[in-house]
């Protein structure tokens, strides 16, 4: 890792953010790229480091029509597990998991990880019942899990009301011990500086308006920039896949709806790891700040909206105060809405399209954060192969048509 004297960050810190070495270089536009990537989050500047480290394709442009990471990469609650229900899933979360716990290394940036656990709650003799087959499931696939009875629970968290006269009360859960959060900014920072440094050409405020096809292959973008050649292109662009993809002539089966999250005042530690109750629909954690984090469902009607609507806010704030009556004494500091893209069977779809050399990272739901690593380098090698890496070829789009479904509906459960 790098190090920074005491005097070297008392002295950036008074010079008023100025003189800063830049993390990445923002480029203008070539007019040619063996790789045009659409979409500057996670999962496209992921997807552009890993074609320049692993394959050496450096000609790559990754093309953002506002700044890096404003999207849902930004907007998200930044849980990362593996604790999925089908191999299909778990395979494919675990390696990002373990890419996660090296990529600070990785990457001579610090994303700021943090392994502090994750407990998915029961509030009822069903619930312990499929809380426990779940986690015999993903323990025979070599995931790490663990269930825990009630007291074992209030140890984990001590703030949370396990009393018997709770109005939802809890009976055990289980626990990814390796689960966690890592810092969302840092993240697409840490890739981008990567993908800089290794050739890539990184375009901010390069708005993509559509597609150029020769008979059924893509021929490259049209951007505000102007037209933009390239050999092939990937869409990663989360809750507006549909949008960019109907541009091309590929319409995706996935609903594009708002997800809240909100932050109280900072306060002391209290809380170690992710709480998630799938039954009151809210998950809890501490930012590092000191905030308490809250998110719950995802609104009930599609929208594009980056606010969300009151009555998903009530209900969040509701859940959490089931789960820790103590924390209505703070006050809520602000809100957002992330726009998650949901497939028909809540899992990715990933690979290439009916549209020869364009390529899709999309229907991500609520697991587009935990998946960047994993994301980015399964559909670097793809695009490089022109074939599906072995990790991605549950998710093809191929699956709507032969009914080969990963439905992990229930184990994406609230959390995003």
């Amino acid at each position: 890792m790098e190090n920074y004297s005491l005097w070297s960050l008392a002295k950036h810190a008074l010079s008023g953010h100025r003189r800063w070495t830049p993390a990445w270089h923002s480029r203008e536009p070539k007019s040619r790229y063996d790789v045009v990537i659409v979409g500057g989050g996670g999962q496209g500047l992921a997807t552009a480091y890993y074609l320049a480290k692993n394959h050496g394709i450096t000609n790559v442009a990754v093309l953002e029509k506002g700044w890096l990471g404003g999207g849902n990469t930004g907007r998200n609650t930044t849980a990362i597990r593996s604790n999925y229900f089908y191999p299909e899933s778990t395979n494919f979360f675990e390696r990002s998991l373990k890419l996660y716990e090296g990529l600070s290394k990785e990457l001579n940036y610090n994303v700021m990880l943090s392994q502090h656990g994750v407990l998915t709650l029961a509030h009822s003799p069903h619930q312990l019942d499929g809380l426990e087959r779940w986690s015999n499931s993903i323990q025979l696939q070599g995931i790490d899990a663990e269930m825990l009875d009630l007291a074992q629970v209030r140890e984990f968290m001590p703030l949370l009301d396990t009393s018997p006269d709770a109005r939802y009360p809890v009976l055990g859960g289980f626990i990814q011990r390796r689960g966690g959060v890592a810092r969302h900014d840092a993240v697409a920072w840490g890739y981008a500086r990567g993908a800089d440094n290794l050739g890539v050409d990184i375009i901010q405020n390069c708005e993509v308006t559509g597609f150029r096809l020769g008979g059924n292959r893509i021929k490259g973008v049209d951007t505000k920039n102007g037209f933009i050649e390239a050999d092939k292109v990937v869409i990663a662009v989360a809750g507006h896949s549909s949008v960019l993809a109907r541009m091309a002539g590929v319409n995706l089966p996935i609903t594009s709806v708002p997800l809240q999250a909100m932050v109280s005042e900072p306060i002391k530690p209290v809380l170690s790891g992710i709480v998630i109750s799938p039954l009151v629909h809210a998950y809890v954690s501490q930012s590092d700040r000191g905030e308490i984090l809250m998110g719950g469902r995802a609104d009930a009607y599609p929208s594009y909206g980056q606010r969300g609507t009151l009555s998903a806010l009530e209900e969040t704030v509701s859940a959490t105060l089931n789960l820790f009556p103590t924390f209505s004494r703070l006050k809520l500091m602000r809100q957002w809405a992330g726009i998650v893209d949901i497939s028909p069977d809540s899992s990715p779809i990933l690979g290439k399209t009916p549209v020869t050399a364009l390529y899709i990272s999309a229907g991500w739901g609520t697991g587009g954060f935990k998946a960047i690593p994993v994301g980015g380098e399964t559909l670097a090698y793809t695009v490089a192969n022109d074939r599906a890496h072995p990790l991605i070829e549950p998710f093809g789009m191929d699956r709507f048509i032969t009914g080969r479904f990963v439905n992990e509906a229930a184990a994406a459960g609230v959390e995003h």
